[in-house]
């Protein structure tokens, strides 16, 4: 399994990376798929599906691993004191990753996701944040990894 965000990528090496990772299923663990600034409208979630399909690409929306209003908002007051935008963040809010992890992934059952995994070709964990570190997609690969024993890779643009 690969992990991927929006920010640094354009349509098409985002779809490149993709393919270079022989991703076949994409699963979008955004509670709002769309993302701000015309230079990302690629990633919008209609737009992003119609890519995908001429890519050969499944997709499937997750919504239940997604991060709710108010804790996207605990991140977001977190990146206010440290003075960075959600484009720039490196790292998530230890409170956000303690709270993401009890009240969304410790309830989640992962097992069908990991029933999902093809033995030919990889899945992708996507969001919007460029590096994992900065994302909750991180939360849930380290969860795959340890529970299930699934090999992650996070893609980056270069």
């Amino acid at each position: 399994m690969v992990t991927i965000g929006v920010y640094g990528f354009d349509r098409e090496s985002f779809l490149r990376e993709l393919r270079h990772a022989d991703v076949r299923l994409l699963l979008d663990v955004r509670q709002r798929r769309g993302v701000r600034g015309p230079e990302y409208a690629w990633a919008n979630s209609l737009r992003l599906q119609r890519a995908l399909a001429q890519a050969g690409i499944a997709y499937e929306h997750h919504p239940e691993l997604a991060p709710t209003t108010e804790l996207r908002r605990l991140q977001y007051a977190e990146d206010d004191r440290q003075g960075v935008g959600k484009r720039t963040r490196r790292e998530l809010a230890a409170e956000y990753s303690r709270r993401y992890t009890a009240e969304i992934l410790d309830g989640a059952d992962l097992t069908p996701i990991v029933l999902a995994l093809s033995r030919d070709g990889s899945a992708a964990l996507f969001c919007v944040e460029r590096d994992p570190e900065a994302c909750h997609r991180s939360l849930i690969a380290g969860r795959l990894a340890e529970e299930h024993g699934v090999t992650i890779q996070h893609l980056r643009p270069s």
